[in-house]
């Protein structure tokens, strides 16, 4: 019966979803009113107030957007190659894409996060999971570039990450799916009770940056979907939302859904460190990646690791609770003060907002509705704040503007909703176009939002902008919430599928942003920072050519005596020593891409050529009135040819 039931309402849910949509129409126009351009508008030579940095979802990267004008600044390559940049295909940058399973140049880039200090945003740094091969990333924001990747163990679906604490001790991260723990061969229908959840804890470094696979927690076989930190109050504990405690693992759709309730897991970190000092983690084999790049080299480097620490939260006290919440939640978020836990249910009617202090009471006097494998459930009315009632359909994602409200995503009924926290009540709803995913806050999930402007991530883009056949961008929208009543001012299309966002301030960063990398700094091993340093030499069949490049020509710009069969390494160092006057490289047949590189750093890229002949080579990046004029040649002769290596400049 509750399987039927549970069929009938994603029926019902769907009904009004394609209602909504061919309705769509009436919601062109008169959706954003007559003053909305001069409040996006940004005068050409002038900044935009806000950095906004939104996930790409299944493009794998990170696009950074200036609110409120919308304008796309820059993609960070994170996940995925990129062959604008050279990213994952030069010799340096290959490292930061390796796995345990091997050469990995994508994922599904889900949820960044700003790093904080004392519960604020403070501009140092961004992280990001890999959500397909379990991967946490931290963005360097004073050069705007992947410093770090490190891969998850024992995780399969990094998608409750990733988060960070509010003094950014760590980034957060949680498994989607239950997996054997370690990793064998058994049968699936086996799942209840033998797979496992983790929940891990990355430690990072607060002068470098540098991440540290600290701990995991093993829990239950359930299903980690979304997290938040506690603030305030609550710093110490982390939130997840749990959905499939049936322990399905065959038609999700309707098995999982079969609880009225599911679970928030309350997780004491700080507890977590204490038994750790203890002595009570074990070492477990584990093979993972870890990837960093050196700004003074150049160069990625990537390292196996082969074990991690783990606390199994089934065996320690006090170091995980259940918070019992209806039904199947999605979004976990926790409020600027640290005292409310909203748990969105996707199927149900109403929201949930718990409270942290009746958590803490309830867990002094031992107020449990019994266990799920050793983890106490706390009883549901004990640690329950307030309920939100019947306020939209498919409720996923909650932020705060600062001011006492909280906004509500509802998919099914593609809209905003705006409430109040304390007494519940809903005060405004906007729609959105269409089928609202995150929304985003500037530091809405920080200790001091910035409640000027509620940026809406859209899944369906529909007939929002020009047709360009079945394959649309997404869409985000930008809302004015500085005053009493939601106003959308903006729609802007957006690359990838951008599951989440977050926004700072723009002189948080810009001041601090990276012109140049000053040559005499550079410590790339094949460098060469003057024409005087560029050479070609062979090594064997390796031939590896110190190129230098500088406006508006190469050194050397003629080679000859390569062969078929050669693997030739072009090390090419940008000379330019003025901000934003990259250079491109790209040479004819190579099996790569082009090299885009910015004043100062050394780029390695490898061509194998396969025909005897002249091949050019040329500047990719229109750098002055003579750019045309910036290339070379590479003469190719047969395997077996007796001509030496030489190289010239201007016919020398």
């Amino acid at each position: 019966m509750k399987k039927n039931i549970n069929l009938l309402l994603v029926g019902c849910f769907a009904s009004l979803f394609l209602i909504g949509c061919n309705n769509s129409k009436q919601g062109n126009k008169g959706a954003i009113s007559s003053n909305a351009a001069q409040k996006v508008y940004i005068a050409p030579g002038e900044y935009d107030e806000y950095y906004g940095f939104f996930s790409g979802g299944f493009s794998g990267q990170l696009s950074v957007y200036g609110l409120p004008s919308g304008r796309l600044f820059k993609v960070i390559p994170v996940f995925s190659q990129d062959p604008e940049k050279g990213y994952g295909y030069s010799e340096e940058t290959k490292p930061m894409l390796m796995t345990s399973h091997g050469f990995v140049p994508w994922d599904d880039s889900h949820h960044p996060d700003i790093s904080q200090t004392n519960g604020e945003l403070d501009g140092r740094w961004i992280f990001i999971n890999g959500n397909n091969t379990p991967r946490i990333a931290r963005i360097d924001l004073e050069d705007f570039s992947t410093a770090e990747i490190i891969e998850i163990p024992n995780s399969a679906g990094n998608h409750s990450s990733s988060f960070v604490t509010e003094n950014t001790e760590y980034v957060v991260a949680g498994t989607r799916f239950s997996v054997p723990i370690p990793q064998r061969d058994m049968p699936i229908k086996d799942y209840k009770g033998n797979f496992k959840g983790s929940l891990s804890f990355i430690k990072v470094d607060q002068e470098t940056g540098d991440m540290d696979l600290s701990f995991q927690i093993q829990m239950p076989g359930f299903n980690y979907d979304l997290s938040h930190p506690g603030r305030g109050k609550s710093h110490g504990w982390f939130f997840f939302t749990t959905y499939n405690t049936e322990e399905a693992h065959s038609l999700l759709e309707v098995n999982a859904s079969q609880n009225d309730k599911d679970f928030i897991a309350a997780v004491n970190w700080k507890k977590a460190e204490e038994y750790i000092k203890a002595g009570k983690g074990k070492k477990m084999p584990a093979k993972y990646a870890h990837n960093k790049f050196n700004n003074e080299t150049h160069t990625a480097t990537s390292t196996i690791k082969d074990e991690v620490l783990v606390l199994d939260a089934t065996e320690l006290p006090g170091l995980v609770y259940l918070l019992p919440t209806p039904k199947s939640p999605h979004g976990c978020d926790v409020d600027p003060s640290g005292e409310y836990i909203i748990g969105n249910g996707k199927l149900s009617a109403n929201l949930t907002v718990h409270s942290f202090t009746k958590m803490l009471d309830a867990i002094e006097k031992k107020k449990f509705d019994g266990e799920a494998y050793g983890l106490p459930i706390l009883k549901f009315d004990d640690v329950l704040a307030g309920v939100v009632e019947q306020p939209g359909l498919g409720p996923l994602h909650t932020e705060f503007d600062g001011k006492g409200y909280a906004y509500t995503t509802f998919f099914i009924s593609s809209e905003v909703v705006k409430w109040k926290l304390g007494t519940w009540e809903i005060v405004d709803r906007k729609p959105t176009y269409y089928s609202v995913g995150h929304l985003m806050i500037p530091g809405g999930n920080s200790r001091k939002p910035d409640g000027k402007y509620m940026v809406a991530m859209n899944k369906i883009t529909k007939d929002r902008y020009l047709p360009v056949g079945p394959d649309l961008n997404h869409s985000a929208q930008l809302y004015d919430i500085s005053g009493d009543k939601m106003e959308l001012i903006l729609d802007f299309p957006t690359i990838g599928e951008p599951h989440y966002a977050a926004a700072i301030k723009a002189d948080k960063i810009k001041n601090k942003s990276r012109q140049i990398y000053k040559l005499d700094e550079n410590k790339h091993p094949y460098s060469a920072k003057a024409p005087k340093d560029t050479k070609v030499v062979r090594k064997g069949n390796e031939v590896h050519i110190y190129m230098t490049m500088i406006r508006s020509h190469f050194t050397p710009d003629n080679i000859e005596g390569v062969k078929v069969g050669d693997k030739v390494f072009f090390h090419i160092t940008n000379l330019e020593q003025d901000f934003d006057v990259p250079h491109g490289f790209a040479m004819l047949g190579a099996n790569t891409t082009e090299l885009l590189i910015t004043p100062g750093k050394t780029e390695t890229i490898v061509w194998e050529p396969k025909q005897v002949g002249v091949w050019p080579f040329y500047c990719t990046d229109f750098c002055s009135a003579l750019h045309q004029e910036m290339q070379g040649y590479v003469r190719v002769s047969p395997a077996d040819s007796k001509i030496e290596l030489s190289w010239s400049l201007d016919g020398e």
